[in-house]
């Protein structure tokens, strides 16, 4: 079985469901130190300006060690600027309507003691649904498995009997230093390869790396497909490593 494991973003990019679309199942992993102005708590819409962030307020101050599944949103209103930049940007693409108001409707959802994973979850399971993904989530808190960094994902690969391990590729800095690790586990590992497509977007020129959102609102029933076809053959670690290399030496 395939797996593949990755932090709760807010608004996720294409990739992010590329990794997961590839895997039997895909664990958030939620029960890790949360990192201030990470993806976790931001990302990007498309403007005729470039690409513009969206940024969630966080209560931060005094809690340096505080895991994803423990972090507040500290400004529960956070949602009217986010609406009005979506709405402003993006209220000509072809299936805006499509889309906008359930979205909107999870945003306003939002309230005083929210906490940050339970809205990236709630639209990540939107996204999946839109996207008719079909991909099996477990959240790693609810798990109880223990370690860090490559021993803890191994833990969690162990206990769903996963023998395969799709990574990001940003993960591979540590990764490849422990492999060892997933190999004495049994688990073979395959990075994610991944070039973004280019669609129809609002405005010109393309720019890729967008939310997921940029994708909805443009191409709508067409998004799977287009998403898909970004992905490429896993890299094997033996890859990365030249790539990496070749990038120092550069």
């Amino acid at each position: 079985m395939k797996a593949a494991i990755a932090q709760p973003t807010y608004l996720p990019w294409l990739g992010y469901f590329d990794l997961m679309d590839q895997a039997d199942v895909f664990v958030i992993l939620d029960s890790v130190q949360f990192e201030k102005q990470s993806w976790q708590q931001r990302n990007r819409i498309r403007t005729p300006a470039g690409l513009q962030w969206l940024t969630v307020p966080v209560a931060f101050r005094g809690r340096l060690a505080q895991r994803i599944d423990e972090v507040g949103i500290r400004e529960p209103n956070f949602w009217e600027t986010h609406l009005r930049a979506i709405e402003l940007n993006y209220r000509r693409t072809p299936y805006f309507a499509t889309y906008f108001a359930e979205f909107a409707g999870l945003l306003k959802d939002t309230h005083a003691g929210c906490l940050l994973v339970n809205l990236n979850l709630k639209l990540i399971c939107w996204f999946i649904q839109m996207l008719g993904l079909r991909t099996q989530i477990y959240r790693s808190s609810a798990m109880q498995q223990t370690g860090k960094r490559t021993e803890l994902l191994a833990n969690i690969l162990q206990s769903l009997s996963a023998n395969e391990y799709i990574s990001p590729l940003g993960s591979a800095d540590y990764l490849l230093s422990e492999m060892r690790i997933m190999t004495d586990h049994g688990i073979e590992v395959g990075f994610q390869h991944y070039e973004h497509p280019e669609y129809k977007q609002r405005f010109a020129p393309f720019q890729p790396y967008a939310t997921v959102l940029d994708l909805l609102f443009n191409e709508g029933p067409r998004s799977l497909e287009i998403l898909r076809s970004g992905r490429r053959t896993p890299y094997a670690p033996q890859e990365v490593r030249q790539l990496l290399a070749k990038q120092v030496g550069t």
